[in-house]
C-alpha cells in the first residue's frame, strides 16, 4: 500500500527550524509511513513539550491498519504467514496507540499551557482538531470539579480561580537525547555559547 502526504521543502532537507513552507505531495510506501510514525512516536515520548501533531502520518497508518485487518479477515486462522502479519498489525497498533496516549498525557499534564499556546496563535497549531476539543473539555471539567470540591467551600473572595498561577508548564530545561541523521562539521547546541561541536 502507498500513501500520499504533503511534505514541505524544509522537512525533506531535515530542517525543522525554518525555511520555505512550500508543500508538495510525496508518495510513501507502508514501510516509510511506519518509519515516520515511529520517529514521531519517539520524538513525542522524549520531548518535554507537546510537538506538532502528525495528522497525515496517523491517517495513513489508520488506512493501512484498516486494509491489513480487511486482508487478514479473508485468511484462515491456521495460516502461519497470517499469524506473522497479525503480529505486525499488533505492533503497528501498539506504536500508534502509544503515540496518541503520550500526546494525551502531555495535554492532560499541561492543559492550560497548551490552550494558552493555541489561543496565542503565533505558532502553528500543535493539536489536531480532536485533541483541541479534548483539551477544552478537559480544562472545563477540571475547573468544574475543582469548583464543586474546593472553591465553593472557600470564602467568597478566594473562590475565583487564577489560571495564570495554576498553569503547569513543561520543563524546557530538561535533558533530551538527540541523534544526528547525517554528519555535519559544527552543531551549535547552545545559542548563547560560542562552543561548537562536530558530529
Amino acid at each position: 500500500m502507498v500513501c500520499e502526504m504533503a511534505e514541505s521543502a524544509r522537512e525533506r532537507e531535515g530542517d525543522e527550524s525554518g525555511g520555505s513552507d512550500e508543500y508538495e505531495y510525496v508518495t510513501l510506501t507502508s514501510a516509510e509511513v511506519l518509519e515516520k510514525l515511529e520517529e514521531a512516536w519517539q520524538n513525542e515520548r522524549f520531548a518535554p513539550e507537546l510537538l506538532e501533531h502528525k495528522t497525515e502520518v496517523v491517517d495513513c497508518v489508520l488506512e493501512q491498519i484498516k486494509e491489513m485487518e480487511e486482508n487478514l479477515s479473508h485468511v484462515g486462522r491456521g495460516d502461519f504467514v497470517a499469524g506473522i502479519h497479525r503480529l505486525e498489525l499488533d505492533r503497528v497498533q501498539y506504536v500508534l496507540r502509544s503515540y496518541l496516549r503520550t500526546r494525551l498525557e502531555k495535554i492532560e499534564r499541561h492543559v492550560l499551557h497548551v490552550l494558552e499556546q493555541e489561543a496565542d496563535g503565533s505558532s502553528s497549531s500543535r493539536l489536531s482538531p480532536e485533541e483541541l476539543v479534548f483539551a477544552k473539555e478537559y480544562a472545563d471539567n477540571m475547573e468544574a470539579h475543582l469548583q464543586s470540591l474546593v472553591l465553593q467551600h472557600m470564602p467568597s473572595n478566594l473562590q475565583k480561580l487564577d489560571h495564570s498561577k495554576a498553569v503547569s508548564r513543561p520543563n524546557m530545561d530538561s535533558y533530551v537525547f538527540v541523534r544526528a541523521v547525517e554528519r555535519t562539521e559544527q552543531v551549535n547546541v547552545d545559542p548563547h555559547s560560542a562552543d561548537n561541536v562536530g558530529y
